[in-house]
């Protein structure tokens, strides 16, 4: 068995058709098809079913998926092993919350790349469930995102803990109860992120339903149109209070509803510790930045 052949059947599997597959490998469709063939000659198994829309995974398929991706991140693993030294470089991607991106990040970032400009250094966003989710398929080295975790397969290590506080703009009237958050709109994160996870929980504890939840990917976005009067949310004090000081909204602290939330950084148990992420944790660590 090859291991392009197992590079090629991971492609197809996610593209989901032979032909997407060929323009992103640059390869004629007909090796694509005949790689495939091999593939399933070899493990004398049907990998996908082919229909009219197009091709999906057999159960030997997905089988086979995860152990592709096992088997093509421990041989990058040890491409990194190997070539590692006492210099960080190489990439390093990490994962983060928009809101810690966006507040804590910048600062730790510069000063990261200051120090080690060999390494690649790629930073994205996403919920915290969608981080977890990439760290536990290797596609991200670490990821800060909000806690406790309880994962087998993970460790974490916690960085700050965050207090959250509804606001809303800056004329709206006080709020003092929870049952003054009824029947207003929703501004929120989507779904997986831990903010809004909380928010829905405090208002399911209390009988209350929103008039409307709306979705937003960006920090910005949310705060822009909460200042502009659309709704409400409940996001991280260190996130909202510039603006707060400023009087373009207002934070709203509710009478025996307290929620701190503790950011950590997660990153794989059973995954090589290069020079450039042991760094990257030690920067960090000694709580200059958060």
């Amino acid at each position: 068995m090859e291991l392009q052949a197992l590079k090629i059947f991971q492609i197809v599997a996610k593209t989901g058709s032979f032909s997407k597959a060929a323009q992103e490998l640059n390869y004629a469709q007909s090796n694509i098809s005949v790689k495939i063939q091999q593939l399933e000659a070899y493990m004398q198994a049907s990998l996908f079913y082919r229909h009219n829309r197009g091709i999906t995974l057999t159960i030997k398929g997905e089988m086979l998926l995860n152990y592709t991706k096992q088997i093509l991140n421990l041989i990058d693993e040890t491409t990194r092993a190997i070539k590692d030294n006492d210099i960080p470089r190489g990439p390093l991607r990490i994962g983060s919350m928009e809101t810690t991106a966006s507040i804590h990040l910048p600062q730790l970032l510069s000063a990261y790349h200051r120090n080690y400009p060999d390494v690649n250094l790629t930073l994205k966003t996403g919920t915290t469930e969608k981080n977890i989710h990439e760290v536990l398929q290797y596609n991200l080295d670490g990821a800060f995102v909000a806690g406790p975790i309880d994962h087998p397969e993970l460790l974490q290590k916690t960085v700050m803990e965050e207090e959250l506080v509804f606001i809303t703009d800056s004329i709206h009237p006080a709020m003092s109860a929870i049952k003054d958050i009824e029947a207003r709109t929703l501004l929120v994160f989507p779904t997986g992120c831990s903010y809004r996870k909380i928010l829905e929980q405090l208002l399911h504890n209390n009988g209350l339903i929103p008039d409307e939840i709306i979705e937003f990917d960006t920090l910005g976005a949310i705060l822009s149109c909460v200042c502009s009067g659309l709704g409400m949310s409940l996001l991280p004090i260190s996130a909202v209070e510039k603006y707060a000081q400023s009087g373009i909204l207002k934070c709203h602290y509710i009478k025996n509803i307290h929620v701190n939330i503790p950011t950590v950084f997660v990153y794989r148990k059973d995954r090589f510790m290069s020079k450039s992420l042991i760094k990257f944790i030690d920067m960090f660590s000694n709580n200059e930045y958060f």
